[in-house]
């Protein structure tokens, strides 16, 4: 059995300035959600996908729909990891400090987050439940920050697959259960 994670197609939206306030990231987030994106060519080959999960996210639908011909399940369990602000809306901030904050708050469970990590990791481990109970090839659709939690997911049950620390777009990664 073999998963692929696809990181959806690069949105067109870029990055936004180098120093904004919390307000205008909040911003930039909703023109990201709402951007359309950059297809490309995605090599399917190395597996004999059978299904196809995917965010319910329109970058990440996109994506699904032209890497995977039958029927896609679309879940919101897959969408990525919210972004919420900890500085005051009007104070601006070098982007990557907004960013490296949120982060740490995110990881440490700060009541700043709407979705806290144990909810980020059920929701994973349920999806992962899922695909493995097909036993089949599956491809799942998703974006950067969940896909580095479902790869660490996928080790711990036993897959053996590619390490990354930022996963590329429209790039498929093969994880292989273990024989035996």
């Amino acid at each position: 059995m073999k998963i692929g994670l696809v990181r959806h197609f690069k949105v067109k939206r870029g990055y936004p300035n180098s120093i904004v306030s919390s307000e205008e990231l909040m911003q930039w987030v909703e023109e990201y959600e709402a951007s359309d994106v950059e297809e490309n060519e995605v090599d399917l080959s190395g597996g004999e996908w059978k299904s196809c999960y995917s965010s319910d996210i329109s970058r990440a639908q996109v994506t699904a729909r032209k890497v995977f011909d039958g029927n896609i399940i679309f879940q919101e369990e897959l969408r990525e990891i919210p972004l919420s602000p900890l500085f005051p809306s009007r104070m601006k901030l070098p982007l990557f400090i907004h960013l490296m904050a949120i982060r740490l708050a995110w990881w440490f469970n700060h009541p700043s987050q709407s979705v806290s990590k144990r909810d980020v990791l059920n929701k994973i481990e349920r999806i992962v439940d899922r695909v493995i109970s097909e036993n089949q090839d599956v491809l799942i659709v998703g974006h950067g920050g969940v896909m580095m939690f479902m790869r660490k997911e996928l080790i711990r049950r036993g897959f053996s697959g590619p390490s990354f620390k930022r996963p590329e777009n429209g790039k498929v990664y093969i994880f292989e259960a273990e024989k035996g």
